[in-house]
């Protein structure tokens, strides 16, 4: 007799016989898998008409009480939709790639036709974000380091601005970038326009990969110049070809015919994997940056297991477990990242994949798994530098749960479920009772959970009383979580929804705090045991820490070179980092309101633009002194002793 709810016996009968995607749900509705299938009744139907026995598709198909289907129009389709639902939905028996922060982009502002100066000189700037089709945009680069190499090449070699439009427009002399020729200085009228456009265009050509046209170009000019006898603009043109020829020597690929490329490689080992991302554009080498997926042996394990129930291929030809890692990282990394016309791949590649891809994009993506000469360069420093991050993360893992495992035995705490061990520590700060926050940080699964830190802003206390401030923010955090737990208890319930307590509760603080904190747990009807004070040693010397019990046992010392030490210094440490940086930005807000200068009572768009001239930015503004601000036309000393109370 079948263990599935009928209903859901019924819904994979009706399925259609068409492509599509499907979702498995558990009995707590977490999602276990999402698939895709050319034919949904054919795919679907398999996982409830066959025996899996003991394999991990039979474990997880034991757990389904229902399921989800969205039809759609082809095979490329449904493999773009599963893509999105499994970094969406976070399901269990996929491979998964975290989302990591945007790409960051060299920005180049366009040039417009209105009469504001900045306008007609295009600046070079850091970007990350939304683009806009007024500018240019070049990238992706695979680190924010990589920008900064670039912007300082373009500043090196074409010397184009970089500084803000309100440091530009009110400038009357050029700034030290100009004197060390880094800048040739259009906001004083150093260079004409049409000049500087040229600068610009030879920049985004080199950018684009045209660097031995712009070269020649360069030299062209030059010799221009030197049979006019014009050798002034002669021997600028000469320091031009210089940089940019040192340049082109040191890029070890500018000679090669690709211009856009990623080279991907993967590394499995212990039950984890790498995926490392190398970037070329422009036909220069950009650097690389690793990824890291989760659900691995659980995900590689079902995939196999999936592939001999359909007897789709044999053991000995199954998927291997890298390509597996390869193919969910292109599909999903490439959801919303553009895709450059070439990939060096260290795993073949699905040729349905890279149709996919194809059409999304509007450009044909190619794969290549056995490249030679220069690509296969690439390829081998890409997987040489993935088994290197590989190898980094495998040793820090296992230092972290060797600390893991220290703490639990220093606290005498049971060990069952180590992977599971929850930390939260919480820290108070302020300046002189100003801007009081709160801050909880979260270890768990061996490291810091940066997604599940929490800041609280501290109201209605007594400026400075920490203990008051401890007290509202354990209150806040714990007052409705042993609500639920109580009625949880009184019904019999098991689950209590996402919530859950911590393990351990770290306070940073001695005696008073751990007080404190028993109060709220007393007040609560929660577990005393769970509360730890970390307590400064004698003349608060980082190693000397004691550990301090809300439950009454004696304080521990852990000793200077304990690994349990080290885990709890580094939780507290990031608590007291958070909570600063949170009253750092609060009191900034309330002190100078985002720093406008035009929001200071007394200064207009004049005495603003004649500020920012003089000092040549807000930061200038911020550092000059009384007197200094008291010596600009237009601000008296009233007014210059108001600007500096607003900017500290």
């Amino acid at each position: 007799m079948s263990v599935h709810p009928a209903q859901l016996l019924s819904d994979v009968a009706s399925l259609p016989a068409l492509p599509g995607v499907y979702r498995y749900f558990d009995a707590e509705d977490a999602v276990l898998y999402v698939g895709k299938a050319i034919n949904l009744k054919k795919r679907v139907s398999s996982y409830f008409q066959r025996n899996h026995g003991g394999t991990r598709i039979g474990h997880m198909v034991g757990k389904i009480v229902r399921m989800e289907t969205t039809v759609v129009r082809s095979e490329a389709e449904a493999l773009l939709l599963e893509n999105n639902l499994i970094k969406a939905l976070n399901p269990k028996y996929n491979i998964l790639f975290r989302d990591d922060k945007s790409y960051p982009y060299l920005k180049m502002t366009g040039a417009g036709a209105t009469s504001n100066l900045s306008t007609s000189f295009p600046r070079v700037s850091y970007y990350r974000g939304a683009v806009e089709k007024k500018h240019h945009y070049f990238g992706p680069y695979p680190s924010a380091w990589a920008v900064k190499e670039a912007i300082l090449l373009m500043q090196k070699v074409f010397q184009l601005r970089t500084c803000e439009d309100s440091v530009f427009n009110n400038r009357t002399r050029p700034c030290l970038l100009y004197q060390i020729k880094r800048c040739s200085a259009p906001c004083v009228g150093h260079i004409s326009t049409p000049d500087y456009m040229q600068s610009v265009a030879n920049a985004e050509r080199f950018l684009r990969g045209d660097a031995r046209q712009v070269m020649n170009a360069l030299e062209a000019r030059m010799m221009a110049h030197a049979e006019r006898l014009e050798f002034e603009q002669a021997a600028e043109l000469r320091n031009q070809v210089a940089a940019l020829s040192t340049v082109l020597h040191q890029q070890s690929v500018d000679n090669v015919s690709d211009r856009d490329v990623d080279i991907l490689a993967v590394k499995v080992q212990g039950g984890r994997a790498c995926v490392n991302l190398a970037m070329v554009r422009g036909g220069r080498h950009l650097g690389d940056r690793p990824y890291f997926p989760v659900h691995v042996e659980e995900a590689a394990g079902f995939y196999r297991d999936e592939a001999e129930a359909d007897n789709l291929t044999s053991k000995a030809l199954a998927p291997s477990v890298e390509a597996l890692v390869l193919a969910a990282f292109v599909a999903q990394h490439y959801l919303n990242v553009a895709v450059p016309p070439s990939l060096v791949v260290s795993e073949p590649v699905n040729q349905s994949l890279l149709a996919a891809l194809s059409i999304q994009s509007g450009v044909k993506v190619t794969a290549v798994h056995q490249p030679r000469e220069q690509r296969r360069q690439w390829l081998e420093m890409a997987q040489t530098n993935a088994s290197l991050q590989l190898a980094r993360l495998l040793s820090e893992e296992g230092s972290q749960q060797a600390r893991t495992r220290a703490l639990v035995d220093a606290l005498d705490m049971a060990g069952d479920t180590l992977d599971a061990f929850r930390v939260e520590c919480f820290d108070i700060s302020h300046t002189a009772g100003e801007a009081t926050q709160a801050s909880c940080v979260v270890f768990h699964h061996h490291k810091m959970q940066n997604a599940e830190y929490r800041r609280y802003n501290i109201n209605d206390i007594t400026p400075g009383d920490d203990y008051a401030a401890m007290r509202q923010v354990l209150l806040r955090r714990y007052g409705k979580l042993s609500e639920s737990l109580r009625e949880a208890q009184q019904t019999g319930q098991t689950h209590v929804g996402t919530g859950r307590l911590p393990d351990l509760v770290l306070v940073d603080g001695g005696k008073g705090q751990v007080s404190m904190a028993r109060e709220v747990f007393e007040q609560l009807g929660l577990n005393l045991s769970l509360i730890v004070g970390v307590e400064k040693g004698e003349g608060r010397k980082v190693g000397l820490e004691e550990l301090v019990f809300a439950d009454g046992r004696e304080k521990v010392y852990l000793g200077k070179d304990s690994a349990a030490l080290m885990l709890v210094a580094q939780i507290r440490d990031e608590a007291h980092r958070f909570a600063i940086t949170g009253m750092r930005a609060k009191r900034a807000k309330v002190r100078v309101d985002g720093g406008k200068l035009e929001e200071i009572p007394g200064i207009g768009s004049k005495r603003r633009a004649k500020l920012l001239q003089h000092f040549g930015g807000v930061r200038g503004v911020a550092l000059a002194g009384v007197e200094d601000i008291a010596t600009v036309e237009g601000i008296s000393r009233d007014l210059a002793e108001e600007i500096y109370r607003a900017l500290h």
